[in-house]
């Protein structure tokens, strides 16, 4: 691939089946993970006001998990604004890309 080709990362997660999330409950989670996704990346750089800092390939590990837990709970409030309040996440994830490309942020 050129390095002026567009790269991109696709994933799937599932809708949560066992909760009823709601737009606020959900907006409140994102902020929870991204919170420990901060704590993680603390931790690694000393920041977090612990002694001894931990192994990179440990911290970059505990990041990643974190990451995944904020994408989980941002794909769970895409259902959420999908059933509860008929957004069309194509139209506004088109919009994005959009919005992106005249930015210049990608092609």
């Amino acid at each position: 691939m050129s390095k002026d080709a567009m790269q991109s990362k696709t994933i799937i997660l599932p809708r949560l089946n066992r909760l009823s999330p709601s737009l606020e409950s959900t907006a409140l989670k994102i902020m929870e993970e991204s919170g420990e996704l901060a704590q993680a990346i603390g931790k690694f750089r000393g920041l977090s006001g612990e002694h001894q800092r931990i192994e990179e390939q440990e911290a970059m590990q505990m990041v990643a998990q974190e990451l995944v837990d904020v994408a989980q709970t941002a794909v769970t409030m895409m259902f959420v604004l999908e059933e509860q309040y008929g957004i069309d996440l194509a139209v506004v994830l088109e919009e994005h890309l959009t919005k992106l490309r005249q930015k210049g942020y990608c092609d």
